[in-house]
């Protein structure tokens, strides 16, 4: 099985730095553009079905790049974005409270404290776990091309996974994915490795998205 899980492309709520979660934003116009020239990057690759989460952002972004294959899609709320409760919507970086206490989800992994109505990077690591362990497991799987569309966290958490890192403190070692990034992942024999990470094949020199 070859796996080749995608970021999504860019909306109005990452350039202006606000924090997304659950919150259902669509691709903006640029976000758009960096999903098609994705899918052109990606024309000749075989793919066999689709697992994307339901979000919007990510659920574009996975039709763009499948462009006119004829595949199933499947909805996938395992690799759906973490949530961040109430502190969705809020200023990255911002100086209010909310703010300041979603910050160290980045900055300080460790002692984020998810809020009430949000979920915990542990739990995000359960979930997303949970989905590859399928993937890992489904016979029907084994000679499958899988597209599989999600979001910055959700990636990161099964890329940590399949790298051996369950760190919440070193969540973000390796950063955060750039939008519309392509990572390709072999499930074989009961081993699950990363062939090629972070492969873009977008024109556009899209800055590193900075966590602080």
């Amino acid at each position: 099985m070859i796996v080749y899980i995608v970021r999504h492309g860019e909306t109005d709520w990452n350039r202006v730095r606000r924090v997304q979660g659950h919150t259902d934003i669509e691709l903006n116009d640029y976000g758009r553009k960096l999903a098609e020239e994705t899918a052109e990057g990606m024309k000749e690759i075989r793919l066999d079905l689709c697992f994307t989460s339901p979000l919007k952002r990510a659920k574009e972004t996975a039709l763009i790049v499948l462009g006119d294959r004829q595949i199933p899609v499947y909805d996938e709320p395992r690799i759906e974005e973490i949530s961040f409760g109430r502190y969705e919507g809020v200023r990255i970086g911002g100086e209010d409270e909310d703010s300041r206490a979603f910050g160290r989800f980045f900055s300080d992994t460790a002692h984020y404290e998810a809020p009430a109505d949000g979920e915990t990077v542990r739990q995000l690591y359960e979930r997303t776990g949970d989905f590859l362990h399928e993937l890992e497991t489904r016979k029907d799987l084994e000679d499958k091309s899988i597209l599989v569309s999600t979001h910055g966290a959700a990636m990161t958490a099964l890329l940590n996974r399949i790298k051996g890192n369950l760190s919440v403190e070193h969540f973000w070692k390796d950063e955060v994915p750039p939008n519309c990034s392509v990572t390709m992942v072999r499930i074989e024999n009961g081993k699950t490795e990363i062939l090629k990470e972070g492969v873009i094949f977008y024109k556009e020199q899209v800055k590193k998205w900075k966590t602080v």
